[in-house]
């Protein structure tokens, strides 16, 4: 209770853990695949408690700042980070045959989209972008502001190329490579945190958006 209080990390585990038990659920994967599933969940948990143990022990014991110190609390987060690196790729193996025996005619429903949504979503992205920078009062069509409009370019275009690929492995990759878009805005400090998921979000959503509204409407 005192890590899901004070952690957000913590909690962005919890919630993961339950989207990924929820999908096991829909998908009806095997006993076996589940027990792997559950396992790599508590390790990843488990790591992250120790994490914030380790935490509260270097604070608890120092006062000032100390090269140790800082060593100590990275280390455990570095090990927090291994096994959630592990647990995408075990992700990835579990849910791989689910997706493609229950996302075929998902994937055929998606060969028949227009060519030209991409050009439609990225465009609306950034407009949808350049509108929330304009209301808020901050930063440039390309710099700065309330939402990063790289990171929602960068995940709107994931989101097209996860759908148009028809294969996970593309997707995922389409995907990490807009999560080191985001992050190097967050790196560069031109973005926060937040800003740079506000950003993901818009262009995953309206990526979905035009997808459903082109399907909904095959005239479009």
């Amino acid at each position: 209770m005192y890590a899901a209080r004070t952690q957000s990390n913590m909690r962005v585990h919890l919630v993961l853990s339950l989207l990924v038990l929820l999908a096991a659920l829909l998908l009806r994967l095997d006993r076996d695949y589940v027990v792997d599933l559950v396992i790599i969940i508590a390790i990843v948990l488990a790591l992250e408690l120790v994490n914030t143990s380790v935490e509260a022990i270097v604070d608890l014991l120092t006062v000032t700042h100390h090269p140790l110190a800082k060593t100590a609390k990275d280390v455990a987060a570095g090990a927090v980070l291994v096994a959630s690196v592990a647990a995408i790729i075990v992700g990835y193996l579990v849910f791989y045959q689910g997706i493609i025996n229950g996302g075929q005619r998902v994937f055929e429903m998606v060969a028949t989209v227009p060519s030209n949504i991409a050009f439609v979503v990225l465009a609306s992205v950034a407009i949808i972008t350049i509108f929330a920078k304009a209301w808020v009062g901050r930063g440039s069509a390309l710099q700065g502001g309330a939402i990063s409009g790289h990171a929602a370019l960068a995940f709107a275009a994931a989101t097209l190329l996860a759908f148009l690929y028809q294969r996970p492995l593309p997707g995922l990759l389409a995907y990490f490579i807009a999560f080191l878009v985001a992050q190097s805005r967050v790196e560069a400090r031109i973005h926060s945190v937040a800003e740079a998921v506000a950003g993901g979000v818009l262009g995953t959503v309206v990526a979905l958006a035009v997808y459903l509204l082109v399907r909904m409407h095959p005239m479009l």
